[in-house]
């Protein structure tokens, strides 16, 4: 099973650029399943019904999210309705749904699910925890447990968007999930990390995707106002980077392949074009 996870869409420049340029890797990589993180699809803060819809209709299959989905009030009942988008699991009593169990083009299922850290972070659920939770939920057993005998259901691929300000917490996390989770790809901070590795169990592991959109520009926002925050102390209203600004816009992620029978990764490549 071939699969991309692409890096935090940012804004309209992100939209642009994954609109753009997806089609192309879509055809080279031929992917079996595409997923991109989406909470700062609309102008850099949460999601909208029409940034979904531009996403979807750019390739994407599942959108994942994290702290920001909550941004656009009205967009909350999409996380009812639209299955296909995710918000992190270990939020307790909150709309929408952390997972999603799919089948496409007759590959095996697919289990893909959003969690995100707490170190400098909200102290939500625990991530660790409500992982096993969902594995539980999922499978033949309360350990996480899937066989293929008569009867029972067949192990999914299992591919994780852990949404996390700490690097420390997002290797843990990994170490936490190998051998079980096919891929694990951290969020959030949308600088891609050059730490990309298959762990020693068999998982597919890199600690930031990365992002999709402006590169001239600090994490896709006006560069001018992050230095007037950073050297003023003032919190000023943070705004996307204009979509033609500095040097261009690239699309960040990275490329695995799944053994099918084992469900475990045999390879992990960046993805920066």
């Amino acid at each position: 099973m071939k699969v991309v996870m692409l890096g935090d869409v940012m804004g309209e420049g992100g939209l642009k650029t994954l609109e753009e340029k997806l089609p192309s890797l879509l055809t080279e990589r031929k992917p079996d399943i595409t997923i991109a993180n989406g909470e700062n699809a609309a102008g850099g803060f949460g999601v909208t019904e029409d940034t979904m819809k531009r996403m979807f209709g750019a390739g994407i299959n599942v959108i994942t999210s994290g702290n920001h989905i909550w941004e656009k009030r009205e967009f909350w009942p999409f996380l009812d309705s639209e299955e296909r988008i995710l918000r992190p699991a270990n939020y307790p009593d909150a709309p929408g749904r952390g997972w999603i169990k799919i089948t496409l083009n007759n590959q095996k299922p697919i289990l893909v699910i959003n969690l995100q850290g707490r170190e400098y972070m909200n102290p939500i659920d625990c991530p660790f925890r409500c992982f096993d939770r969902i594995l539980s939920e999922t499978s033949n057993d309360k350990n996480g447990n899937y066989n293929n005998e008569a009867g029972t259901s067949e192990k999914p691929v299992i591919l994780v968007d852990f949404h996390a300000e700490s690097g420390r917490e997002k290797e843990a996390f990994g170490f936490y999930a190998d051998g079980r989770a096919a891929v694990v790809t951290g969020t959030h901070t949308h600088v891609q990390t050059a730490d990309e590795k298959i762990l020693p169990k068999g998982t597919a592991y890199i600690s930031d995707l990365g992002m999709t959109g402006v590169t001239g520009a600090v994490i896709g926002m006006d560069p001018r106002i992050c230095i007037d925050r950073a050297k003023k102390q003032v919190l000023f209203r943070m705004e996307e980077a204009a979509a033609n600004a500095g040097s261009g816009a690239r699309v960040q992620g990275i490329f695995c392949e799944i053994d099918d029978d084992s469900g475990i990764a045999v390879n992990i490549e960046r993805i920066n074009f």
